[in-house]
């Protein structure tokens, strides 16, 4: 495997420049866009913090630290990165069973496999996850979200437990407890955020909501003597202003980073799988197109960095990154501004931020749920086939009912399942007992007319492999030696479409050699390719079976078996 640095990580920041491309008229862009970004991202920063069980001012710290280090280090022109809906779930149960110091940690460690599998040049893999897997888990995550915000949308005084079933227990139990005030807050919010894009699409309905509906609270507050619950309330100790963020040096020790790998993996995953689908969207949209494992290891590099900070895991924002483009963004440069508006935003106005409604941030939260469910497509999904069916439901619900981490993890298992399955189904091993079989060099190349038709001898078998020959194959050949006819002499392996060979492959055919040599079948390979060819040797196996029996073609493979018959003819008539 090829670790040359210089052409895995190329970050597109270094290469604009390096170009000599970047133009005063594309800053003003970038400029324009950027501001934009940041006012977006401003609303959604506080609410993804304290949805994922942390502070606002923490949400904010990644919007900024993230948002730079994505734009500067990862591998697309356009993507914003900053913490979104998809992490409220995992980021959320982390705090709650190891505290900010396990979130730290685990965010660290997703860091660092990100940036290995950029390294490793894993990129591409992450393209060929099944959509229903991926729709499974996102709309699985979207419906907990929802869940989640229930209880300050309606103003509901509990303290709802973990767990969706055990949070809508409670909620029904305590149905009667709902605030009123709160819950007309929320619904206003809602349908500010939903026709405001009616009105302007530059600037975002959150951020009108917010500001409504932190306006309407201090007016019901001072004149009405109405209070609801804010972000002060929940966090009395912001009333004090914000500290500046400290570099944080986590403490490793074997028995945490244990039990922190399988929440990590799943934080590194989910920030792979959604940075780079937005990614690719961008790509769709812009017609530009970006490296995959530099914008993994940017993302690496991003979440690293950023729970140093007190920050939280981060990936490439969607929304965030189509606003952008919308408004102009050319360059990553738009990321960093929008992370320089965020950074002013916190040092001089977040002291406001306690008197924003949490009722308010509840309406924000459900329109991203709503935005995320993707529940036309879900539905869509419904009319593939059993397996994708299966495979969308399964982690659907275990999003929903058991855990993200597992569904995760389930959701990677049942992507190499499917992946070995339709493999499977393209792949064969027959056997060819007609009397005559056509023989081409070249499949695809040939024509009807320059096919040759090739006699098969009596006492030679021909199997012949379609599709390459790994581990969901290669028993196959086990199965298929079942009942064969007596009187074989040579068996030709015909691999003139086998593209590759794995070591259970090879296993397997090093066993079928020594099976028919025992029972006196000679082993012909034909149609072998220098590929194909390289993993013989690399093993051996091409000196066991003899080199002189291998053939890159099917008409030296017949003669050398006739000959071969030849001579076992010539054997029996001496004896």
């Amino acid at each position: 495997m090829d670790f040359n640095l210089g052409m895995t990580f190329r970050p597109k920041f270094f290469s604009l420049f390096r170009k000599g491309r970047y133009s005063p008229a594309t800053f003003t862009s970038d400029l324009a866009a950027g501001i934009i970004v940041g006012i977006i991202a401003l609303p959604l920063a506080i609410a993804f913090g304290i949805a994922s069980g942390v502070t606002p001012q923490q949400g904010l710290i990644t919007a900024i630290v993230a948002g730079f280090l994505v734009s500067v280090f990862g591998g697309s022109r356009y993507l914003i990165g900053g913490p979104t809906g998809a992490f409220i779930v995992i980021v959320s149960g982390i705090v709650a069973q190891y505290g900010m110091q396990g979130l730290i940690i685990a965010t660290i460690m997703a860091g660092v496999m990100l940036v290995v599998m950029g390294l490793c040049r894993m990129g591409a893999i992450f393209r060929f996850i099944p959509y229903p897997i991926v729709v499974g888990f996102t709309s699985g995550i979207a419906l907990t979200i929802f869940s989640t915000q229930v209880k300050d949308f309606l103003g509901l005084d509990v303290q709802a437990p973990s767990g969706f079933i055990p949070e809508w227990i409670c909620y029904i139990q305590n149905i009667g407890s709902v605030d009123f005030a709160e819950t007309a807050m929320s619904v206003a919010c809602l349908l500010i955020i939903v026709l405001w894009g009616k009105v302007s699409k530059k600037i975002p309905g959150s951020l009108i909501a917010l500001v409504i509906g932190t306006t309407a609270s201090l007016l019901l507050s001072r004149f009405a003597g109405v209070e609801l619950a804010t972000i002060g309330s929940k966090f009395p100790e912001l009333a004090a202003g914000l500290p500046m963020p400290k570099p944080v040096a986590p403490h490793f020790d074997y028995e945490t980073v244990k039990e922190l790998v399988s929440p990590a993996f799943t934080i590194a995953v989910l920030c792979a799988v959604e940075s780079l689908m937005a990614a690719m969207v961008a790509d769709g949209v812009t017609g530009h197109r970006h490296d995959s494992n530099t914008e993994l290891i940017g993302q690496g590099i991003a979440n690293i960095v950023t729970p140093m900070f007190g920050g939280i895991p981060a990936t490439g924002a969607l929304a965030r990154t189509m606003a952008s483009i919308n408004n102009g963004g050319k360059s990553p440069v738009t990321g960093i501004i929008h992370a320089a508006v965020l950074l002013l935003i916190y040092l001089f106005l977040m002291p406001y931020a306690v008197y924003i409604p949490l009722s308010c941030l509840a309406a924000i939260l459900v329109v991203v749920a709503y935005n995320m469910s993707e529940w036309r497509t879900f539905r869509y999904l419904l009319k593939a086939d059993r397996s994708d069916v299966a495979v969308l439901l399964i982690t659907f619900f275990l999003t929903v009912l058991v855990d993200l981490t597992v569904a995760i993890e389930v959701g990677v298992l049942l992507a190499v399942v499917l992946f070995v399955k339709r493999v499977m189904e393209t792949s064969s091993i027959d056997v060819l007992d007609d009397d005559r079989i056509a023989a081409t060099e070249n499949d695809e190349m040939s024509r009807l007319d320059d096919t040759e038709h090739l006699d098969i001898p009596a006492g030679v078998e021909v199997y012949e492999i379609n599709g390459p020959f790994f581990f969901g194959l290669a028993s196959r050949l086990e199965e298929l030696e079942e009942g064969r006819k007596t009187g074989v002499h040579v068996r030709i392996i015909r691999m003139r479409k086998v593209s590759f060979m794995d070591s259970t492959g090879i296993r397997n055919l090093r066993n079928f050699f020594i099976r028919t040599e025992k029972r006196g079948i000679r082993v012909i390979l034909s149609g072998v390719n220098p590929q194909v060819l390289a993993t013989l040797r690399k093993f051996g196996l091409d000196r066991e079976i003899g080199t002189e029996y291998i053939f890159p073609h099917i008409i030296p493979a017949l003669a050398k078996a006739n000959e071969y018959l030849l001579s076992v003819r010539k054997e029996k008539r001496r004896k």
